[in-house]
């Protein structure tokens, strides 16, 4: 337990970081242009949440909203930077607690990620566009809340739930093949409790 929110600060932190915030990057930019009903812009905050911890997980999922946010001028992204900061150090505290090691305990992580995510930002979503998401499905799920006269409250948060939840367990899932896959060697280089420091 006292190994949760350590982080090992070397070369192959410092390359996973920016390595992660690219995946994230292409990720959240296929699914606009497609304009899929799913985000996909955490697929490497979780690969960095895994391998380094809970702090570079919350380090890549916040540095990525920030600079998509920027670059492209995308100011609803910027907003939600404080979700991917949550949604990245949910899933590594996740994963230092041993729950990426199996299927269903990378189901289980999507759900705690989901909810993460669903609990950060319906507030936001209030606050700042008026219970919507901005997604497709999610905003008629909200518009149909509306007409039959649900609280605003509890259709922002249903407006959450059928997009968060699932794309956070496709992209649990994804992840978890992905890391699977990695070798020991790689792998290693993460690990708080080895001394490991290069890939010779």
């Amino acid at each position: 337990m006292n190994q949760l929110f350590k982080t090992k600060w070397n070369a192959a932190c410092f390359v996973l970081i920016p390595a992660c915030i690219g995946i994230n990057y292409l990720g959240k930019l296929f699914a606009s242009v497609l304009k899929l009903p799913l985000w996909l812009d955490s697929i490497g905050t979780c690969i960095g949440a895994i391998l380094g911890g809970p702090v570079i997980g919350a380090i890549c999922g916040a540095a990525n909203n920030l600079i998509f946010g920027f670059t492209t001028g995308d100011s609803i992204t910027l907003v939600y930077a404080l979700t991917s900061l949550f949604l990245g150090a949910g899933v590594g505290i996740m994963a230092r607690l041993g729950h990426m090691k199996t299927l269903s305990g990378a189901m289980l992580t999507a759900c705690v990620a989901g909810m993460t995510a669903v609990i950060i930002s319906t507030p936001l979503n209030i606050y700042f566009w008026g219970g919507t998401t901005g997604n497709i499905w999610g905003d008629a799920v909200f518009a149909w809340s509306q007409a039959i006269k649900l609280p605003v409250f509890l259709g922002s948060f249903l407006d959450e739930v059928v997009v968060d939840v699932p794309d956070k367990i496709i992209t649990l899932l994804i992840v978890f093949a992905i890391v699977k896959g990695f070798p020991k060697k790689l792998t290693a280089l993460y690990e708080v409790n080895e001394d490991v420091e290069s890939l010779d």
